[in-house]
């Protein structure tokens, strides 16, 4: 399903920095993998290069046989509203729309009915912990909650591929541990693939595989 060859990323500025060199990683649909690295080491950077946010100085990425280093900005981002699902650590939660509105916003873009919509954010919400708490708004809830409502946005219309930055950095143990459960669940239920960015252990537990990056590459671990 995902498929990098020899995928590369330097940062120009006073020094020019190497962050990753020649990744290569093929993920078939229902894998679920974890990646795992020091800080700095480029685990996001490669996050947001598979999305399509950046590009890649060499290399290559596929999705379902689809290029996606040769799609210009427009098709990039109709590709990933359509096809993926992104936790980011910021959130990006939207501050004047209500949390039902904010998880909806992936089906309303794709046009998926209003009452369908509301239906799937309602149980994304419930899914997530968050049930009755719809009509809210993002000041009332802690940063915790937030990004509950985070991925339950990310998983709303089904991801095909699901990318995960820490999704689990704000959570306690027991929501968790919810939240790997049910991200678990739906790469594998809907035949998906999934990408989990951690520095926890425990969470890394929870997927198919761990892969480590390094300066010198994506290795599985141990």
């Amino acid at each position: 399903m995902l498929v990098l060859e020899k995928v590369a990323k330097a940062y120009a500025g006073v020094r020019s920095r190497s962050v990753l060199r020649a990744i290569d990683l093929v993920l078939a649909a229902g894998e679920y993998i974890a990646v795992m690295g020091e800080s700095g080491i480029g685990k996001s950077t490669l996050l947001n290069l598979i999305a399509g946010l950046d590009r890649p100085d060499a290399g290559r990425i596929s999705l379902d046989g689809v290029d996606l280093t040769g799609l210009d900005d427009d098709a990039a981002t109709i590709l990933r509203r359509e096809r993926m699902g992104f936790v980011f650590q910021a959130f990006h939660i939207l501050p004047y729309l209500t949390l039902a509105q904010n998880v909806a916003l992936p089906l309303v873009l794709n046009r998926v009915a209003e009452e369908e919509g509301g239906q799937r954010a309602r149980a994304m919400l419930a899914a997530v912990g968050l049930a009755g708490r719809e009509a809210s708004m993002p000041r009332e809830l802690s940063g915790g909650e937030l990004q509950r409502v985070a991925i339950a946005r990310a998983l709303v219309h089904r991801p095909k591929l699901l990318l995960a930055d820490e999704p689990t950095g704000n959570l306690d143990p027991d929501s968790a541990a919810q939240v790997l459960a049910l991200l678990r669940e739906r790469v594998k239920g809907g035949n998906a693939a999934g990408i989990l960015v951690t520095h926890s252990q425990a969470a890394a537990a929870t997927a198919d595989r761990i892969l480590v990056l390094s300066a010198q590459g994506l290795r599985e671990a141990g």
